[in-house]
C-alpha cells in the first residue's frame, strides 16, 4: 500500500495495488480528440496513441477500461464523504449547512499548474467583476501545491476556486468543495489531454522505452500528472515504478514541460492544455517537445465555492461566473490558447463530468480518507 501524506498528516490518500481489466479487441485511434473529431499529427508526422472517450484509453490495439466492471468490482472506494458533511440530494458533493458563513473578504485561488505570479494578473479583471456581483472585496492567494490548497478550503480560509482535474475529487470529499463550472469553448468544447513527452534525441520513441530511465511526475493528486499515467505505465505496459522506470516529482505542470524542454527529464506526463499555453507564450519553443502518447480528453481545471457559504453569496457567485464578459479580457487572452480555446464558464455537475476521473482513481485503488 502507498500512502501520500498531504497538509502536515490533515489528511492523506491511500493507493492499494489494483489490476485494471485489459481487452484485446480493441483498434488503434489516429491522433484527435475523441470530443473534436479532428485529426492531427505531432511534429514529425508520426501518429500518436490516443485514448478513446469516456472511460477508456486506448493503444497497440489494447484497451484499459475504466468502465462500470471496475466500479463494479471496487465499489465505494473513490467517493466518501467525510463524516462532517451531508448529501442529501445524491449529487455526490456536500450539502449547505443549517449554519452558513458570509466572509466580508472572499479569498479565491486557482490551481497551482504554472507560475502563480503570471496568474494573478490573468485573473485580476475577473476579481474585479467578482467583487462589484457579491459587493464583496476579493482577494488573490496564491498557493504553491494542490494539498495546500485543499487545506486552506477545508480550514475555512479559501472561499472560491479552481481546482485542477486529479485535485478536485479530493477538495469535494475532504474540503467540501461545490464545483459548478469549467470553461469551455463558444460550442461548449471542453477538456484536455494527458500527454507523454520527451525531448527529441532523446532515443525514447514510445512508452515501452522509458524502461531504465526517469520518468516525470507532477503531483500525486493530479490526474494527467500521476494519476492516469501511472495506471497506464503498469497495467498498460508492465512497467513498474522503482523497478522498471525511476520515477520523480516535479510539483507542477510547467516545471515538467520545462525539465523535458531543457533535458532535465527523458520523458513526462503532463497536461497538453498547459503545455500549449506555455508554447503560446513563448516559455518554450514547440520543437523542443515530442509527444509520444495522448490520451482520451478529460473534463479541465472545475470552478466552485465552499460548500457553507451563504446561500445568498453562492448565488452571487454562480451569477458572477456566468456573467463575466470574457471579450477582450486577460482571461480569454491567457486561455484562448487553450485547444479547444476556452472562451465561457460552461455549467457543469461533479456527479456526470468528473464520473471518468472517479473511476480512473477507482481503478487505481484510491480511497479518501480526511483526518
Amino acid at each position: 500500500m502507498d500512502r501520500v501524506g498531504l497538509c502536515d498528516g490533515r489528511f492523506h490518500v491511500e493507493s492499494t495495488e489494483r489490476q485494471v481489466l485489459t481487452s484485446t479487441t480493441g483498434a488503434l485511434l489516429p491522433l484527435a480528440s475523441t470530443r473534436r473529431g479532428r485529426p492531427g499529427e505531432p511534429k514529425g508526422g508520426r501518429k500518436v496513441p490516443q485514448g478513446r472517450q469516456a472511460g477508456t484509453k486506448m493503444r497497440g490495439g489494447r484497451l484499459i477500461m475504466v468502465a462500470t466492471l471496475l466500479a463494479a468490482m471496487m465499489p465505494g472506494l473513490a467517493q466518501a464523504l467525510d463524516p462532517r458533511f451531508k448529501d442529501s440530494d445524491g449529487d455526490l458533493v456536500a450539502d449547505t449547512p443549517a449554519d452558513t458563513i458570509d466572509p466580508p473578504v472572499l479569498i479565491f485561488a486557482y490551481t497551482p499548474v504554472e507560475d502563480p505570479a503570471v496568474y494573478a494578473k490573468v485573473w485580476d479583471g475577473f476579481l474585479k467583476h467578482l467583487s462589484q456581483v457579491t459587493g464583496k472585496r476579493v482577494q488573490f492567494f496564491p498557493v504553491q501545491n494542490n494539498a495546500a490548497q485543499i487545506e486552506a478550503m477545508r480550514a475555512g480560509r479559501l472561499h472560491v476556486a479552481g481546482f485542477n482535474t486529479g485535485s478536485t475529487p479530493l477538495a469535494v470529499n475532504c474540503a467540501g468543495f461545490v464545483p459548478f463550472t469549467m470553461m469551455a469553448s463558444l460550442k461548449d468544447e471542453f477538456g484536455y489531454e494527458m500527454e507523454v513527452i520527451t525531448y527529441p534525441g532523446s532515443g525514447i520513441d514510445k512508452i515501452e522505452d522509458v524502461r531504465g530511465k526517469k520518468f516525470a511526475f507532477t503531483a500525486e493528486t493530479s490526474n494527467s500528472g500521476y494519476k492516469a499515467p501511472a495506471a497506464l505505465l503498469r497495467d498498460e505496459f508492465k512497467l513498474e515504478a522503482g523497478k522498471d522506470y525511476t520515477p520523480v516529482f516535479s510539483g507542477k505542470h510547467d516545471n515538467s514541460v520545462l525539465g523535458v524542454a531543457n533535458k532535465d527529464y527523458p520523458a513526462a506526463s503532463i497536461a497538453n492544455s498547459v503545455m500549449k499555453r506555455m508554447i503560446a507564450r513563448n516559455v518554450v519553443k514547440a520543437d523542443q517537445v515530442r509527444t509520444i502518447y495522448r490520451s482520451q480528453t478529460f473534463p479541465t481545471t472545475a470552478y466552485g465555492y465552499a460548500y457553507n457559504l451563504k446561500p445568498e453569496l453562492s448565488a452571487k457567485i454562480r451569477a458572477a461566473f456566468f456573467g463575466f464578459p470574457f471579450e477582450g479580457s486577460a482571461l480569454l487572452e491567457e486561455f484562448k490558447n487553450s485547444d479547444p480555446p476556452q472562451q465561457k464558464f460552461l455549467p457543469i455537475t461533479y456527479r456526470q463530468h468528473w464520473e471518468v476521473v472517479r473511476k480512473v482513481d477507482q481503478a487505481l485503488g484510491v480511497s479518501y480518507a480526511c483526518k
